[in-house]
C-alpha cells in the first residue's frame, strides 16, 4: 500500500516526537540517578562530619531504646552500643548508676516536656570528662517523642579549668600572703589605681605620714612624697603608667617628723594601676657621703706622699693612681677617663721606658699578673733604663685587685753608696794621716783607729781589735810615758771629748825621748776624737826658726842701719862735688877757659844725673825693705800731670814727637808724695819718650771713675812682647844661686811700680809688638 506524502509527514512527525520523548525520559532518568548518587554522597559525607565532629548524637525513643554511633561506645569504656539506655551501666564500664539514673530522669522529662537540659558524666574506669547535653528530638529526624541528647568530650577543657581553678587558688593564697607580707613590711607601700590615686597603703606608709589609719590616707589622699621639680607623686606614677616602664628616683621626704633620703620606685601593673614603695637610705648615705669624704681624704693623703700608690679592681683595672705614681711611670692623663688594666698599664710603662729591660717582655707581663692571685704581698725592684731604681711592692687585695706601691730609692742607694764610700774613704783616709786617730764611745770605749795610733804608741793591733775600754788603754800607754801619771792626763782629754763635750789638749814625752800632742775634739754623734802628734822635729826645727828668726832681725837692722848710713855717704859726696862745681861755674876761683867751662858743665850734669839715680836707688831699696817715707799731702791731679808733662816738653819736642794731654780738674784731688809720685809718673812717661820714634805720638789721658783716679800712659813705639814686658816690670831680681842679683832692666818701670803700689793703687802694663805700650795707673 503506497502512503501518501501527509501520511508520511505526520508519520515521520510521530517519530521524531517519540524520539524526542524517549531522549527526555534518558535525560530524566540520569538526572534522577546523578540526584540519588548527589544525595548517597551527601548522606555519607553528613555521616562521617558527624563522626568527626567533637560532639557524639545518641537517639533516645520513647521505649527506651537507643541509636547512637559506635565512637560513643568507646568513649562510654563500653564494646558496643548498647539497645537500651538502661544498658549504658556494665558495671565495670559505661556510665555510673547515679549519673545513668540522673540521664534518665532527664531524658524523660525532656520526652514529656520539650525541656533541654546539661549534665556532665565521667564514665567508670576512663579520665574522660563528657558533657551531656538533651533535648526533644525534630520530628523530621524522630517521631514519637523521642530524645536527642549529644555528647561532648572536654577533657581537656576540664584538666584546664582545674588548672586554672588550682591557681586562681593559689593566687587568692599568694594574694593574700602578699597583702599580708605588705602591711608586714617596715617600707611604705602603696597601690594607685587607673586614675593615679591611692588605694591601699600599709601600715608604714600609715606611720611615716603620720595618719590614724589607713582609710584615713586614702580618703584624704595624703602624699608621702612631695613635690619634686613641680611634679606630684601621683603626676610621676601617672609618668610610669603611661610609659609602661619603672621609674625609680631619689629623693628626701619627711618620716615621723625627720627628713630622710629616700629611693622610691614606681611600677606600673598594667591596666590595674601603679604600684610604689618607699625604701629608707639615709642611713646609706650618710655611709656613703663618709666613704666619700674618706676616699677624698685618702686620694689628698696619697697625692702628697712621696710614694706612688695605684690600685687595681678585681677586673685588674687601675681605678686610682696618685700624682707620684702618674709621674713616676708617665701616665697620660685620659687614664681617669679611660682606664687601663694591668696588662696595658705595663705596655705604657714600657712605651715610657719605665720599666726594666727585659728579654721576654710578654713572660714577664705575665709573670707580674700573678702578684693578683698571690697569698702574700709581694716585693721587686726594678733597676729603669735611665738609672732609676724603683722599689715595688704588689699587695693582694681580697676582691681580687691589688694596691701596687712604687718607691723611688735612686737617691737613697746613692746616698747608701755615698755612705758606703764614704767610710771607705774615712779608713783610707784615717789610715793615710800623719796624724795618729782615734775614736772613743761616750762609754769610754775604743771604736776606730788608723794605723799610725798604733805605730806612735807602739800597741798591738790584737789588743786593740777587743775595743778596750780607755782605762785598760791607758793602762797600756803608762809603761811608754816619761812620766807614768801623764796618762791621766790622756784619760781627761778623752772624758771631756766624749762627755762634757769640750775640746782639749795636751803634751806628753815618751820614755824613749819623743814628744806628743794630744787633744780630744767631741765629734756630732757623740763620740770624741783623740788626735796625737809627734812634734819632735818640729820642736827641733822651732829651735832652728827662732835662731834663724833671731838671725834676720839682726840682718834687718843691718841692713836699716846700712841704708842709713849709704844715704847720707852717697849724698854728702855728691853735694860736694855739685857745690864746688858751681862756685868752679860761677868764678869764684877765677875766669874758666871755654873748655873747663864745658868740663864744669859736663860735671853739674854728671852730679845731677848720679843725684836722681841715687835717689832712685834709695827708694827702690827702701820701698822693697817696706821703710819708704811718703809725704802725703792733697794733691790736686791735672795740675800735677800737667807740671809733669811741661818738664819733659824739651825732650818731647827734641825727639820730634807730640804729646796729647787729656783731662781736666774733674779728676779731683788724691793723698800722695808729690815727688815721689811725680817720679813715677815722669819715669813711665821717659819711657814713653824713650820708645817712641821721630813722629811719633804720646798720650796722656787722665779721668775719675768709680774707684778713683785713672791715668793712662800710651805710645806708638816698638813694643815689647809679653815675655819682655814682664822682665821690664821686674827690675833687680835673686839670681839662681841665690846670692847675687842679676838686673833684667833699667830701674823706672820697677821704682814706678812700687812707687804707685806704696801710694795704695796699681800699675798695670800692657804692650804688643810693633804696635805701642800703654801703662795705666790707678790711685784711690
Amino acid at each position: 500500500m503506497e502512503l501518501s506524502p501527509t501520511a508520511l509527514a505526520l508519520l515521520g512527525l510521530l517519530l521524531a516526537v517519540w524520539t524526542l520523548g524517549a531522549a527526555l525520559l534518558v535525560l530524566r532518568a540520569n538526572a534522577a540517578a546523578r540526584g540519588a548518587e548527589g544525595a548517597r554522597r551527601a548522606s555519607k559525607r553528613l555521616a562521617r562530619m558527624v563522626d568527626e565532629s567533637p560532639a557524639v548524637p545518641m537517639l533516645v525513643r520513647a521505649d527506651g531504646r537507643i541509636e547512637a554511633p559506635e565512637r560513643l561506645a568507646s568513649w562510654l569504656g563500653l564494646d558496643k552500643v548498647p539497645g537500651y539506655l538502661s544498658e549504658l551501666d556494665a558495671r565495670l564500664h559505661g556510665l555510673a548508676t547515679d549519673q545513668l539514673a540522673q540521664l534518665d530522669a532527664n531524658v524523660r522529662r525532656a520526652q514529656k516536656t520539650a525541656a533541654p537540659f546539661h549534665m556532665v558524666v565521667t564514665p567508670r574506669g576512663t579520665t574522660r570528662s563528657l558533657a551531656v547535653q538533651g533535648h526533644l528530638a525534630d520530628p523530621a529526624v524522630s517521631p514519637g517523642g523521642a530524645a536527642l541528647v549529644w555528647f561532648f568530650d572536654f577533657s581537656d577543657s576540664q584538666s584546664e579549668l582545674s588548672r586554672l581553678r588550682a591557681e586562681v587558688s593559689r593566687a587568692r593564697d599568694d594574694f593574700a600572703a602578699l597583702v599580708g607580707l605588705i602591711e608586714a613590711a617596715p617600707m611604705p607601700m602603696w597601690f594607685r589605681g587607673p586614675d593615679m590615686k591611692l588605694q591601699l597603703v600599709n601600715s608604714a606608709y600609715v606611720d611615716a605620714v603620720g595618719a590614724a589609719n589607713a582609710d584615713a590616707v586614702v580618703d584624704g589622699q595624703v602624699e608621702l612624697i612631695e613635690s619634686v621639680d613641680g611634679l606630684t607623686a601621683a603626676q610621676v606614677a601617672g609618668q610610669a603608667h603611661a610609659k609602661d616602664m619603672p621609674i625609680e628616683r631619689i629623693v628626701s621626704a619627711t618620716v615621723n617628723g625627720q627628713r630622710r633620703a629616700l629611693r622610691v620606685s614606681d611600677l606600673p601593673l598594667g591596666e590595674e594601676g601603679v604600684a610604689g614603695y618607699a625604701v629608707d637610705i639615709e642611713d646609706m648615705e650618710e655611709l656613703s657621703r663618709a666613704f666619700k669624704a674618706f676616699r677624698e681624704a685618702q686620694v689628698s693623703m696619697l697625692d702628697q706622699l712621696s710614694v706612688g700608690v695605684a690600685q687595681f679592681d678585681g677586673k685588674r683595672l687601675l681605678t686610682f693612681a696618685n700624682q707620684p705614681f702618674q709621674r713616676l711611670f708617665k701616665l697620660p692623663g685620659s687614664i681617669a677617663i679611660d682606664p687601663p688594666d694591668f696588662d696595658r698599664f705595663l705596655d705604657i710603662a714600657r712605651d715610657a721606658h719605665r720599666v726594666p729591660e727585659t728579654r721576654d717582655f710578654p713572660a714577664w707581663r705575665r709573670e707580674l699578673g700573678s702578684w693578683f692571685a698571690a697569698g702574700a704581698p709581694k716585693e721587686d725592684a726594678w733597676p729603669l733604663p735611665d738609672g732609676t731604681h724603683l722599689r715595688m711592692v704588689a699587695q693582694p687585695m681580697p676582691d681580687g685587685g691589688m694596691v701596687l706601691v712604687a718607691e723611688d730609692r735612686t737617691e737613697q742607694l746613692a746616698l747608701s753608696a755615698t755612705r758606703d764610700t764614704l767610710l771607705r774613704t774615712r779608713t783610707a783616709t784615717f789610715d793615710s794621716l800623719f796624724e795618729s786617730l782615734a775614736v772613743f764611745a761616750p762609754d769610754g770605749r775604743l771604736q776606730l783607729w788608723n794605723r799610725r795610733f798604733l805605730a806612735v804608741w807602739g800597741l798591738e793591733g790584737e789588743f786593740l781589735d777587743a775595743h778596750p775600754h780607755v782605762e785598760a788603754l791607758l793602762g797600756q800607754l803608762r809603761n811608754r810615758l816619761a812620766r807614768p801619771g801623764q796618762a791621766d792626763a790622756i784619760g781627761d782629754v778623752v772624758r771631756a771629748a766624749t762627755l762634757d763635750r769640750k775640746q782639749k789638749g795636751g803634751r806628753v814625752s815618751l820614755a824613749d825621748g819623743r814628744t806628743l800632742e794630744f787633744a780630744g775634739v767631741p765629734l756630732p754623734d757623740g763620740n770624741g776624737l783623740l788626735t796625737v802628734l809627734d812634734i819632735t822635729d818640729s820642736q827641733k826645727a822651732e829651735a832652728a826658726l827662732l835662731e834663724r828668726n833671731a838671725a834676720l832681725e839682726e840682718a834687718d837692722a843691718v841692713k836699716t842701719r846700712f841704708l842709713a848710713n849709704m844715704s847720707y855717704e852717697f849724698r854728702t859726696p855728691l853735694t860736694s862735688i855739685g857745690g864746688f862745681a858751681e862756685l868752679l861755674q860761677s868764678g869764684v876761683a877765677g875766669d874758666l877757659s871755654d873748655q873747663g867751662k864745658e868740663y864744669v858743665s859736663a860735671i853739674l850734669e854728671s852730679v845731677a844725673r848720679l843725684g836722681e839715680q841715687i835717689e832712685n836707688v834709695l827708694d827702690l831699696s827702701q820701698s822693697e825693705a817696706g821703710m819708704l817715707p811718703l809725704d802725703l799731702v792733697d794733691l790736686d791731679v791735672f795740675p800735677f800731670l800737667t807740671g809733669v808733662v811741661r818738664d819733659r816738653e824739651g825732650a818731647i819736642t827734641g825727639r820730634g814727637l807730640s804729646l796729647e794731654l787729656r783731662g781736666d780738674r774733674s779728676a779731683g784731688r788724691v793723698k800722695a808724695d808729690k815727688r815721689r809720685l811725680g817720679r813715677a809718673v815722669g819715669h813711665i812717661v821717659d819711657n814713653a819718650i824713650a820708645a817712641t820714634p821721630e813722629g811719633g805720638k804720646i798720650l796722656v789721658d787722665l779721668s775719675r771713675g768709680k774707684n778713683g783716679v785713672r791715668i793712662v800712659v800710651s805710645d806708638n813705639g816698638a813694643g815689647m812682647t809679653q815675655a819682655e814686658a814682664a822682665r821690664a816690670l821686674e827690675g833687680y831680681k835673686i839670681a839662681h844661686d841665690g846670692k847675687t842679683v842679676e838686673r833684667r832692666q833699667g830701674l823706672g818701670l820697677p821704682l814706678a811700680r812700687q812707687l804707685i803700689e806704696a801710694h795704695g793703687g796699681k800699675l798695670s802694663l800692657l804692650s804688643e809688638k810693633g804696635a805701642g805700650t800703654t801703662v795705666t795707673i790707678s790711685l784711690p
